[in-house]
């Protein structure tokens, strides 16, 4: 008789943070069993990914050292025989301002010589990620609120994930996922009916965030909506469908 797990088919690391909650939700859609993991697999990865298909690898933010972290889940995953995987990346992976940013660039390369049957995505930031502040009245944000960004929906970006481990010819991708036009804080706060300001970061925030800021500042992160389009079918979801949706506004 097969183990209760034995209809298991992809594993997801990171499971349980709202990307992963997110993929997992989209992969029950589309009709597949899946196996959220958390950093208690790391004491024995082989065991946790054994008897999956294919493994969603998905890093904590700001993880100190991602490459040590998605190298030791592709060899668990060749060690058990779990012969797919594909890794969320983020949206312009090089870029040497951002260490974090150059975390995730490292580990594209991991998983392209993996040996596996590698997928790669790259969204762009979340429009989710603005909602609390949406909430508070005013969009306050460290970094000129006019600079442009790709701002993507993450349930479309879980969507695109679903497609990308369920479908045919995604082997050897790597796709950028930007919503359908480019758009500013600014055009975010208007959206919502609410001011947006530029103020101080926290004289906390890490260095790696501090280092983002001045990133987003000087360039903002455009991201293209094209591939997304491709994968869902349809055009990206919208900035303003994203509030109307998740705020009701």
């Amino acid at each position: 008789m097969r183990d209760r797990d034995s209809a298991v088919k992809i594993a997801i690391l990171g499971g349980s943070g709202k990307t992963g909650r997110a993929v997992g939700a989209a992969l029950a859609r589309a009709g597949v069993a899946t196996r959220p993991l958390g950093r208690a697999a790391f004491d024995d990865l082989p065991a946790a990914l054994a008897g999956a298909d294919a493994v969603q690898v998905i890093a904590p933010n700001l993880h100190p050292d991602e490459p040590s972290y998605v190298a030791a889940v592709l060899a668990a995953a060749a060690e058990v025989g779990v012969g797919r995987v594909s890794y969320h990346s983020v949206a312009s992976p090089y870029v040497p301002a951002m260490p974090h940013h150059l975390g995730k660039a490292e580990s594209e390369d991991l998983v392209r010589r993996s040996g596996l049957d590698w997928t790669i995505l790259q969204p762009c930031a979340y429009a989710q990620n603005l909602l609390p502040a949406v909430r508070s009245g005013e969009l306050a944000v460290p970094y000129s609120v006019d600079a442009p960004f790709g701002l993507v929906d993450l349930r479309d970006v879980a969507e695109a994930t679903a497609v990308v481990l369920t479908g045919d010819g995604h082997v050897g991708a790597t796709y950028e996922l930007g919503g359908p036009a480019l758009v500013s804080v600014a055009d975010v706060a208007a959206a919502a009916g609410i001011p947006a300001r530029r103020v101080l970061a926290p004289d906390d925030a890490h260095p790696w965030l501090r280092a983002m800021f001045d990133y987003y500042d000087a360039h903002g992160l455009p991201t293209g909506g094209v591939p997304l389009r491709a994968l869902l079918g349809r055009p990206p979801t919208a900035v303003a469908a994203v509030l109307t949706r998740d705020l009701g506004a």
